[in-house]
């Protein structure tokens, strides 16, 4: 009985052994296998980036679509963003309604427009609030908006941002009505060069065309809306289809931007040393006071915004307002509720996040 009982033992203790020596050797029960000598490991594939078409303008209120792409934040949130420029808010809101693009930065102007028109257009996030100053040359002895009554002003065409709230805030607030001004329509370009001739008196530009004019020639800024009735001017725009067929793209995207936003809040330095080629070729420009980088210039101008990637409540009714201005004005034949066509899903997320 003794010797059975060992044995047993004997057969059990070896029975373990076994068992504890193919743990060891299979790793717990995944099975490995050793290469061949002189086999090369090949690494796994990278994710594929999403590709995305984005729509832009060459302007300081679009420069978190820039600043994103140059500062490989798109990159960083598994997105392949193809930037295009355009010319107008116009032309940059038809390619997306017409499926050319999947998203864009524009003005909110342009989107209350198609949305009343009964487009598929969604404003999905805030990218900048209303900057435009009125500038004049110095000396002028214009010292108020009163003042322009019976000058030359250059602005945007009509039916632009710029000449909505011109017409519908700017002159109203100061006592004038729009033929109590000469009003000449050009870019914001050909606005600066128009007051630094003196063939206008004064321009209305938004950045960094105005710091470009206090750097290359004698100008003043004496008013600017953004400190007198600050509005959601730029917003990022999508399709409704396209939230339907990848939100998680839009998402990205807007987590994207929103990180450049916080570069260009806390890093204008570095904001600016990105941006800079896009707007100013040239490493210095010339003016009255002799030579200043052209960085310097653009960090001016960033830090002169308010880059705001959240669409509050109350921005919601300023909205509300200049829709109604613009039916005013007979740009939009009837008013549209702004809540139709917002879509703030991402933002909210954010909100439940922090």
């Amino acid at each position: 009985m003794g010797n059975s009982l060992s044995k047993l033992r004997l057969r059990a203790w070896g029975i373990l052994v076994l068992i504890a020596t193919m743990l060891v050797v299979s790793g717990c029960g995944a099975e490995t296998k050793t290469p061949p000598a002189g086999a090369t490991l090949t690494p796994s594939a990278p994710a594929a980036k999403k590709a995305l078409r984005v729509g832009y303008l060459n302007v300081m209120d679009d420069a978190q679509a820039m600043l994103a792409k140059d500062a490989g934040l798109y990159d960083k949130h598994g997105l392949d963003v193809e930037l295009q420029l355009f010319e107008s808010g116009t032309d940059l809101i038809k390619a997306i309604v017409g499926g050319q693009l999947q998203a864009g930065v524009l003005g909110f102007t342009n989107a209350a427009t198609w949305a009343q028109k009964g487009a598929d257009i969604k404003v999905v996030g805030g990218a900048q609030m209303g900057y435009h100053s009125i500038l004049v040359k110095k000396g002028s002895g214009i010292k108020t908006v009163a003042d322009l009554k019976g000058k030359k002003l250059a602005s945007q065409q009509k039916g632009s941002t710029a000449d909505i709230v011109l017409n519908g805030v700017v002159l109203p607030q100061a006592g004038l009505k729009r033929d109590d001004v000469n009003m000449v329509y050009v870019s914001p370009a050909v606005a600066v060069q128009s007051l630094a001739a003196g063939q206008v008196d004064a321009a209305f530009v938004f950045e960094p065309y105005e710091q470009i004019a206090k750097a290359s020639s004698e100008v003043e800024a004496i008013y600017e809306i953004g400190k007198v009735w600050p509005f959601p001017c730029m917003v990022v725009i999508t399709s409704g289809k396209m939230l339907k067929e990848d939100r998680a793209a839009i998402d990205a995207l807007l987590g994207a931007q929103q990180e450049a936003i916080t570069m260009l809040q806390k890093q204008p330095d570095e904001a600016a040393r990105l941006l800079t080629k896009r707007f100013i070729q040239e490493e210095t420009l010339t003016g009255p006071g002799g030579q200043v980088a052209a960085q310097a210039v653009i960090k001016k101008a960033i830090e002169s915004q308010m880059f705001h990637w959240e669409i509050t409540t109350d921005e919601v009714k300023r909205m509300q307002e200049v829709v109604e201005i613009m039916v005013a004005q007979q740009i939009l034949p009837e008013s549209v509720k702004v809540e139709s066509f917002l879509d703030l899903t991402w933002q909210q997320k954010q909100g439940a996040a922090h």
